[in-house]
């Protein structure tokens, strides 16, 4: 018997965000330090879950820098 389990998905959302200084180096645009927060479901169910901060681009939403 196998049971074969996959990678569903893996979100990253945005919680929360402030104005920092700096523009974003891809598209110019104005760039936030946002509450990032990453959820990983494998075979539908819920498995990792990760809180970090991020420098992102308030236009394009490009990762600059993180923080883990």
């Amino acid at each position: 018997m196998a049971i074969f389990c996959f990678l569903v998905d893996q979100r990253k959302q945005v919680r929360g965000r402030k104005p920092a200084a700096g523009l974003c180096s891809r598209c110019g645009g104005g760039a936030v330090v946002a509450d990032m927060k990453t959820s990983t479901r494998f075979c539908g169910v819920p498995f990792y879950r990760k809180a970090w901060k991020a420098i992102v681009c308030h236009f394009c939403g490009a990762v600059l820098k993180s923080y883990h």
